[in-house]
């Protein structure tokens, strides 16, 4: 039995919306904890995303932002000594951004901080790969 357009309609709007409170209170809690280290969310979120050494692009499509966003937070981090550009081992046109010992020892308080309270902590790890799968199958499907 097929659903209504209007049924249909209704539970689109129900999952977004579901979807979009989780993303909300996501971002909130990475900027409570941004704040406790003197970090912007977007500052708090590359160094989150820094789990290696990578391009200027990697880290934006990490971020899910534009390069030029990113470039305007890796200066700021890079400006706090927390991030180098060092040249790309293969990339002559490429820089590759490495965390500094100050960094890294940040990124590993910062992920800490994030790991407590988080909005997801109500899930058990198995659930929470469930609501993954979940998730990236409705984002793949056609």
């Amino acid at each position: 039995m097929r659903t209504s357009p209007e049924s249909q309609a209704i539970a689109e709007r129900q999952l977004c919306g579901l979807v979009n409170g989780l993303a909300q209170r996501i971002a909130e809690h990475v900027r409570e904890r941004a704040a406790t280290l003197s970090l912007t969310a977007s500052q708090a979120t590359a160094l989150r995303e820094m789990s290696g050494p990578m391009t200027m692009r990697e880290l934006a499509e990490r971020m899910s932002c534009e390069p030029s966003n990113t470039t305007f937070v890796v200066d700021k981090l890079e400006k706090q000594s927390l991030i180098e550009r060092h040249p790309h081992p293969t990339d002559r046109r490429a820089k590759h951004l490495v965390l500094t010992p100050e960094g890294t020892a940040l990124r590993t308080r910062l992920l800490e901080l994030l790991s407590v309270d988080s909005p997801l902590s109500g899930l058990t790890q198995p659930e929470q790969r469930v609501l993954h799968g979940l998730l990236e199958q409705a984002i793949t499907s056609p």
